[in-house]
């Protein structure tokens, strides 16, 4: 017997992946292929909800267009942000371990929206969440890129694998950190008939 798909998800993130299983959400994934980069003078929350919608629409049109028809796409991004300055992921290791070089010591904030699609419909979340990292030196700065596990992550650290050991304190959703704030993505997914009440 078969069923109809509910949520495709358009991210590659095996962590947003994580996030949904967590909250027992049944999900396929397409990965979106669209530009990232920020545009000149774009507000951090403006710059995802942005790019979490361009992921959403693009998959949408891709899963149409392969006559596939799930209930609702969602579109997640993650950026840092600090000094008015958005950190994507890291180009090199210099670009890397400069954004480690800057985060070292302060707070900075980190800022996830989400964008479901569902049908003509569209509903989405921004969270903001603050991250205060410790002093970092030069060598605690290049032994972590040599693990591989900022380089593909946004601000070039990730809180839920060895960067946990130089945050001090946070402030707000842990997994909006990680990538798909859980708290608002619920309230998101209820309104939309995705998840039951």
């Amino acid at each position: 017997m078969g069923h109809e798909l509910k949520l495709c998800l358009a991210s590659a993130s095996p962590r947003r992946q994580e996030l949904l299983r967590q909250i027992g959400v049944e999900f396929n994934v397409i990965v979106s292929q669209i530009d990232e980069q920020n545009l000149p003078g774009e507000k951090p929350a403006d710059y995802v909800l942005r790019v979490a919608r361009d992921k959403a629409v693009e998959v949408r049109r891709r899963c149409q267009a392969s006559h596939l028809s799930p209930l609702a796409v969602l579109g997640a991004d993650t950026c840092v942000t600090l000094d008015g300055i958005i950190f994507g992921k890291p180009r090199d290791r210099e670009d890397g371990e400069g954004m480690l070089r800057r985060l070292s010591g302060r707070t900075h904030d980190v800022v996830s929206a989400i964008v479901l699609l569902c049908g003509e419909a569209e509903d989405s979340a921004i969270n903001t969440s603050q991250v205060t990292f410790g002093p970092l030196t030069d060598k605690e700065i290049s032994q972590y890129w040599d693990t591989g596990e900022p380089a593909d992550k946004a601000g070039g650290y990730a809180i839920q694998g060895q960067a946990a050991a130089f945050i001090q304190h946070i402030a707000g959703s842990y997994s909006g950190i990680v990538g798909l704030p859980l708290y608002e993505l619920v309230q998101v997914l209820k309104n939309n008939g995705i998840l039951r009440e």
